[in-house]
């Protein structure tokens, strides 16, 4: 562990005494080998949050931004466009981002195929997907089996792994693309609809990110996790001045089980979000790190494993 972890460990555990004997109690870290692996999973969610801000500083490729190259990753994408002045289409990478997902073996092949339309055509971009969203559909449609062919790695993100390529179900990648751009609503743009979230929340950015997380329910298979992911990362690349002001436990699965396990199984789920907020400010770490270490915490709580989405 660097000098730094260290550090921020010894924090951690500062804090999380602090709050277990002044706040609320916390029976879920008693013993001590589940406080230590929830430690390490608070260690690993900072790491990982840090990482888009480390992203930012560096020198990327165009390659990232290229989707008939193996180097094309939505994230890097992202600043790469954002680079250029190309705001909506960044947007748009993050949207590509949650959606698909990153399978543990395909990588980005999904997003990296569809935007691309796999090398023949011009790119479903932004601009001509939000105008012509039927046209999307229908080529969705004729290389949807050309896309799940068996013969090569394939799949959504483990975070998405329900989700479907169908271009006409009401629940496919067709619905979703749809659903998303009526929530946009061209001719308004991404950062018209921030700005009119930002205007309502008279410049909070946590007001301004519930607002949008609220807004968000028009967006097909865009449940709690997809939207905070895309909100957050939106965020994270400084596309737009939003933050989570909650890590929104109600109505989650992972994070939810994670606090319950935390505050013990008498705690009510109504009251979660307001200790957890209370805990992120005592532990001094942000709403995206206390969701995301909880979600993973639960999974092997006596036992660290690193966990990705």
């Amino acid at each position: 562990m660097r000098p730094g972890q260290r550090e921020l460990a010894r924090r951690l555990r500062a804090g999380l005494r602090s709050f277990d004997r002044t706040e609320q109690r916390l029976p879920g870290i008693r013993d001590r080998e589940r406080r230590d692996v929830l430690i390490q999973q608070f260690l690993d969610s900072v790491h990982r949050v840090q990482f888009v801000a480390v992203l930012r500083t560096r020198r990327l490729s165009d390659l990232r931004a290229d989707p008939n190259n193996e180097m094309f990753d939505p994230v890097r994408s992202a600043i790469v466009l954002q680079r250029r002045g190309n705001i909506e289409e960044a947007f748009w990478m993050v949207f590509l981002f949650v959606h698909f997902g990153r399978h543990a073996r395909a990588h980005w092949r999904y997003a990296r195929e569809i935007y691309g339309r796999q090398g023949a055509g011009p790119r479903w971009d932004w601009a001509r997907t939000s105008a012509d969203p039927n046209g999307f559909r229908e080529w969705l449609r004729a290389y949807q089996e050309n896309l799940s062919r068996d013969n090569t790695p394939h799949g959504f993100g483990n975070h998405r792994k329900y989700e479907s390529l169908d271009a006409h179900s009401p629940h496919g990648t067709g619905a979703v693309v749809e659903s998303y751009i009526r929530w946009i609503g061209p001719p308004r743009t991404h950062q018209q609809i921030v700005e009119e979230a930002l205007l309502q929340a008279r410049g909070d950015p946590s007001t301004a990110f519930d607002l949008l997380y609220q807004s968000m329910k028009a967006v097909s298979r865009f449940g709690r996790t997809a939207r905070f992911d895309y909100l957050a990362m939106v965020g994270k690349l400084g596309l737009a001045l939003i933050e989570p002001g909650s890590p929104y436990v109600a109505g989650s699965t992972g994070p939810l089980k994670g606090a319950i396990l935390l505050f013990g199984r008498r705690a009510r789920p109504a009251n979660l979000d307001a200790w957890l907020v209370t805990l992120g400010e005592r532990l001094e770490v942000g709403m995206q790190v206390i969701e995301d270490a909880l979600c993973n915490w639960q999974k092997s709580p006596d036992r660290f494993q690193r966990f990705r989405g």
